[in-house]
């Protein structure tokens, strides 16, 4: 585990969250070459891929999320985000942030995301 990822919850459907991930060592010249992505893993599934940024700037969305979730990326915080909005039930899952940089992989520790109906 090299990345801190936090900001899960409890919350209702159709409430919010935002989640944060950072390297606590990754200089900024690194970060703003990386790419990031969330992932999400429900007890007894597999790991889905929910959304990605590349250093450009540019994302893409599992389809399930699209309108509701933004990914975006704070380079002078060199901090990742995942903005959630009205969650649904299904959103239930434990959320992994990942980072790529130059052949390299870093993954967080997951942060419990727990919508109640």
């Amino acid at each position: 585990v090299q990345l801190q990822a936090s900001g899960g919850g409890l919350v209702q459907a159709g409430g919010s969250l935002r989640l944060s991930c950072k390297h606590p060592r990754m200089i900024l010249s690194t970060f703003i070459t990386t790419d990031g992505a969330w992932y999400r893993q429900d007890p007894g599934k597999g790991r889905e891929l929910v959304a990605s940024i590349g250093s450009d700037g540019g994302t893409n969305y599992v389809e399930s999320v699209k309108g509701r979730f933004t990914i975006s990326r704070d380079n002078a915080k060199k901090t990742m985000y995942l903005r959630m909005n009205s969650l649904k039930s299904e959103d239930t899952a434990v959320y992994y942030c990942n980072m790529q940089w130059n052949g390299y992989e870093y993954w967080g520790q997951g942060t419990q995301v727990t919508v109640s109906s």
